[in-house]
């Protein structure tokens, strides 16, 4: 089966999660984690995510709003367009804190490893919005564990509040690969240098950049503002970053 629905032990509960792999050929796989965007877990993620099993990779998709108990999918265009929907899930965005992040990311990791489907380490991660933003900040308290790190029109990358990932990101091993959106105020041009500053004075292998005529929400297809263009490019971004380092692993 290309996928399995599980349940992981954490800190804080237990987190709905579920593992991809190729639908084709025998594993194991290097395993990769796929951090959420903010609207969480629901059709698109799963097809995403099996779109990334489907080239060679064991994908973790875990549900970052296990705190919250079960909740029904939720819809971009109607989460964006109603106030209420967006408070509330602005109010679950909330509750991620980076003690919650960096532990959800430990259990996350720690449970990868150890599937039979898995081979070798570091992991690789990918993350959308929110989930771009635990994708490096995992990256910076792990600084060894992970290979490979990509954000797509991830938030909050550089800012001046001490949890900012920037912050964070002396000692990673693994490269870093962020692309942010046209005119996005969760990713500016002032960001991205700072963003860019820190990788290169820590060291950090990195790729940070800005796609031209999209904007946030542009990677993932169920989003207001997708762009296929832009999709495909990320997909080819993944592809290049994860076959470099895992691939080999």
């Amino acid at each position: 089966m290309p996928r399995i629905d599980v349940t992981i032990p954490t800190r804080d509960g237990h987190c709905p999660a579920s593992l991809f792999t190729p639908a084709h050929g025998n594993g194991p796989w290097p395993g990769v984690v796929f951090f959420m965007d903010a609207v969480g877990v629901r059709p698109t993620l799963n097809e995403m995510a099996q779109r990334l099993a489907d080239d060679g990779y064991a994908v973790l998709l875990p549900d970052l709003f296990y705190r919250e108990g079960p909740y029904e999918p939720m819809v971009p265009s109607q989460v964006f367009s109603d106030a209420a929907l967006k408070d509330n899930l602005m109010r679950m965005l909330g509750t991620l804190t980076r003690e919650r992040k960096v532990n959800d990311a430990s259990d996350f990791m720690d449970y990868l490893a150890e599937r039979p489907e898995v081979k070798g380490r570091p992991l690789g991660a990918t993350g959308y919005c929110m989930g771009g933003n635990i994708a490096l900040t995992a990256a910076g308290a792990f600084p060894t564990r992970l290979a490979a790190i990509a954000s797509f029109h991830g938030g909050g990358l550089a800012t001046d509040q001490p949890d900012s990932p920037h912050r964070h990101v002396k000692g990673i091993t693994g490269e870093v690969y962020v692309a942010g959106a046209d005119e996005d105020v969760h990713f500016t041009l002032e960001q991205k240098a700072q963003l860019e500053q820190a990788l290169a004075e820590a060291g950090v292998a990195h790729t940070v950049l800005i796609y031209a005529g999209a904007h946030h929400g542009f990677a993932v297809p169920d989003h207001p503002a997708f762009n296929a263009a832009a999709y495909e490019r990320h997909w080819q971004a993944l592809a290049d970053l994860f076959g470099r380092k895992l691939a080999s692993h």
